[in-house]
C-alpha cells in the first residue's frame, strides 16, 4: 500500500504495543526492580548490561550504547526497515495501517498489488476456461497435484501468444508503463512490449500480509528456462520474500520448525501429504533476511537439499548466512536428499511419516559445519589443529554470543585436543572486536533545562500539572525551544509514553540527546516529581528575571554588591545557552 503512514497512527501503534513482549519473543528477558534485563543481543557479553523499561518502553545497553522502543528494536534486531517494522508491529497488534498520500504527489496511478491482483485472478481464469487449458490440467494431474490443492495455491495459466496479458490489462486501463513496473511484460528494443509469461503454470507469490506481489511460471513445452520468476519490482524483491510463508503462517498453529526447499512443486507436494511448513526461496539462495524471517516465526529451521555437490555448496551458503542469526533458543539443521530425488519424489514414496522421519535425524547446523571444516585435515596432528582453528575462527566471528558461541568452542575443543579455555582465548579477540560497538558518552551535565526534560521523559503526563509554559518562552538559554515543544506536545498527548517521544524525534538532530536524557532516572520518589520538575521550571524562570534585574541595575551605573556579582557568574549568558539544543 503506498501513502504516508499517519504519526497519529504510529503513537497509537507504540501506545498498544508492549517492548517487554516484542523483545522477550526474541531476546529472554529477566525482572531486575522494575525493569527487566538481559545481556545484550547486539553484543557480545557476559554478564547483562541490556535493560528493557515497561514504564518509559525505551531499550537501553550500558555496554554498547544500543537504545529505542519497539520499533527501533525490530530495526536493529530482526533488520528490518522502518515501514516493516510498523507492518510487523501492526499484525501483532491485529490492526490495519492507514495511509495518507503525499501533498505534493497526488496518488494518480492504480495501486501495483490491484494490478497484480486483477492479474492473478486473468491467470486462474485461464486454467479453467481457455482452449489451451488441458495442457496445464494434464500436467498437474502427472505431478499428482489433486483440484483442492491447486484451488489453494490459487495455480494459473498463461497461455501461449505474445499479447494476451497485455491487451487485457490495456482493456482494463493499465498503462504499459505500469505492466512494466509490476514486471509483467518485456519492453521490445523498438517499442511496445509482450508478455514475460507464455505456456506456463502460474504460481502466485504473497508477500507477509497476503498480497500477490509477482508470479513463478513453470514452462509446459521445450522453452526454457523452465523456472521463470518476476524481476524484482517495488512489490517484490526476492531476496526478502519466501513462496509459502504467507499460507504456512495462516493455515498452520503451534508451528515448531519450518522447512525450507527449493521449489514451488515441493511446498505443494509436501502440504498435499500433510506437511504444511514448507517453504521455498525463490530463484536466489537462502538469505539472512530469509533466515530472520524464519526465526522470527519458529525456533527450529530445517534446510533440505540434494545431496550432490551443487546442494552442498547451496547448503554451505545457508549456513554462512544462518550463523550471525544463531542466538540462544535457535536451531538449524540440513536434511540432504538421497541421489535422484526431490522432497516432491519422496514424499510420495515414503509417505508424511517416512519424510518426518528423515527430517527428525536431520544434521545439526554445528555437526555439519565442523564436517565441513575439517575435511582434508588431519586433526590428530599439531598443523591440521591450528589449520581447523584458523577455519572456524571467521565462521565463529559470526556468531552473536551465548550457548551456541560457547558449544562449538567445547566442540573445537575437543576436536583438537585443547582446552576449551585455551580455544576461547583464541578466538575471543577477534570474535569480542568484531562484535561490539563504539560506546557513546552519556555523561552530561544535569542543567535546568534537561533535568526538566529528563523528567518529561521519565514521565510524560508531569507535562500537565507543569506551570504554564509561557512563563518560559523568554528564557534564552539552551534546549528551552525543545522542552517548550515537549511541554506543548505531551499536554495535548498525555498518555504518550516515551518510546513513542522519541519516535517523533527519529532522523533529527535532536534525536541523540533526548536519547540519551531518557536513560536517566530520578532518584526521588515518585509522588514527588510533579512538584521537582515545577520546582526546576520555576527555577529556570527565576533565573532569567534575576539576570535581567541585576543587568538592569548595572544599566542604571549601579554597583553591584560581592553576592550579586558571584550570582551573575554563575548565571548563563544568553550567547552560550541559546538555540534548542541540549547537547
Amino acid at each position: 500500500m503506498s501513502g504516508l503512514i499517519p504519526q497519529s497512527f504510529i503513537d497509537d501503534l507504540l501506545g498498544r504495543t508492549d517492548l517487554v513482549d516484542v523483545v522477550n519473543g526474541r531476546v529472554p528477558l529477566k525482572k531486575s526492580g522494575r525493569e527487566f534485563s538481559a545481556c545484550c543481543p547486539f553484543h557480545s557479553e557476559k554478564s547483562p548490561s541490556f535493560t528493557v523499561s515497561p514504564n518509559k518502553q525505551f531499550y537501553h545497553c550500558f555496554g554498547c550504547g544500543a537504545h529505542g522502543n519497539a520499533i527501533g528494536f525490530l530495526m536493529e534486531y530482526d533488520h528490518l526497515a522502518f515501514v516493516e517494522a510498523i507492518e510487523e508491529l501492526a499484525r501483532i497488534a491485529g490492526v490495519e495501517i492507514p495511509r495518507q498520500s503525499p501533498p505534493s504527489k497526488p496518488r494518480t496511478d492504480p495501486n501495483l498489488y490491484q494490478i497484480l491482483d486483477v492479474c492473478n485472478d486473468m491467470f486462474q481464469h485461464q486454467l479453467r476456461s481457455h482452449p489451451e487449458r488441458a495442457r496445464a490440467v494434464d500436467y498437474l494431474k502427472s505431478r499428482g497435484l489433486s483440484s483442492q490443492a491447486v484451488m489453494d495455491a490459487g495455480i494459473g495459466f498463461a497461455p501461449s501468444g505474445w499479447d494476451n496479458l497485455c491487451n487485457a490489462l490495456r482493456g482494463r486501463g493499465v498503462s504499459d508503463k505500469q505492466m512494466i513496473a509490476a514486471g509483467l511484460v518485456i519492453e521490445r528494443e523498438n517499442g511496445g512490449v509482450y508478455d514475460r509469461f507464455r505456456n506456463r503454470l502460474m504460481f502466485p507469490i504473497r508477500d507477509r500480509r497476503g498480497r500477490v506481489i509477482a508470479f513463478g511460471g513453470r514452462v509446459l513445452g521445450d522453452d526454457t528456462p523452465k523456472y521463470l520468476n518476476s524481476p524484482e519490482t517495488p512489490a517484490f524483491q526476492k531476496g526478502r520474500e519466501l513462496y509459502g510463508f504467507f499460507e504456512v503462517r495462516n493455515r498452520e498453529r503451534a508451528l515448531e520448525r519450518m522447512l525450507v526447499v527449493e521449489g514451488y512443486m515441493d511446498v505443494l507436494a509436501l502440504r498435499q501429504f500433510g506437511i504444511g511448513y514448507a517453504v521455498a526461496t525463490l530463484g536466489t539462495s537462502t538469505t539472512r533476511e530469509h533466515i530472520e524471517t524464519l526465526f522470527r516465526t519458529v525456533a527450529t529451521v530445517v534446510f533440505c537439499f540434494d545431496g550432490d555437490r551443487a546442494g552442498r555448496d547451496a547448503a554451505w551458503r545457508a549456513l554462512e548466512n544462518t550463523l550471525p542469526v544463531m542466538r540462544d533458543g535457535r536451531q538449524a539443521h540440513f536434511l540432504f536428499l538421497p541421489d535422484g530425488e526431490d522432497p516432491d519424489s519422496l514424499v510420495r514414496r515414503e509417505g508424511r511419516e517416512g519424510f518426518e522421519a528423515r527430517m527428525d535425524q536431520a544434521r545439526p547446523l554445528s555437526d555439519f559445519m565442523l564436517q565441513t571444516l575439517g575435511e582434508g585435515i588431519e586433526v590428530a596432528t599439531p598443523d591440521g589443529r591450528a589449520r581447523m582453528l584458523e577455519r572456524a575462527r571467521p565462521l565463529l566471528n559470526r556468531v552473536p554470543g551465548g550457548a551456541f558461541w560457547e558449544l562449538m568452542v567445547e566442540r573445537l575443543a575437543t576436536l583438537t585436543h585443547m582446552s576449551a579455555d585455551r580455544v576461547r582465548r583464541l578466538l575471543m579477540d577477534k570474535h569480542a572486536g568484531s562484535a561490539a560497538k563504539p560506546i557513546p558518552s552519556t555523561n552530561v551535565n544535569r542543567t535546568p533545562v534537561r533535568h526538566a526534560i529528563a523528567l518529561l521523559l521519565y514521565k510524560p503526563e508531569l507535562a500537565v500539572q507543569a506551570p504554564d509554559p509561557e512563563l518560559l518562552s523568554t528564557v534564552p538559554e539552551r534546549g528551552v525551544p525543545l522542552l517548550l515543544e515537549l511541554l506543548e506536545m505531551l499536554r495535548s498527548n498525555p498518555h504518550i509514553h516515551t518510546g513513542a517521544i522519541l519516535e517523533r524525534y527519529r532522523d533529527t538532530p535532536q534525536e541523540h540527546a533526548l536519547a540519551k536524557l531518557a536513560q536517566w532516572s530520578p532518584q526521588i520518589p515518585d509522588e514527588h516529581l510533579a512538584e521537582e520538575l515545577h520546582d526546576t521550571l520555576s527555577r529556570l524562570t527565576a533565573r532569567h528575571t534575576s539576570r535581567h534585574a541585576l543587568l538592569d541595575k548595572l544599566a542604571r551605573g549601579e554597583t553591584l554588591s560581592a553576592e550579586e556579582r558571584d550570582a551573575l557568574k554563575q548565571m548563563p549568558r544568553q550567547s552560550e545557552e541559546s538555540g534548542d539544543s541540549v547537547d
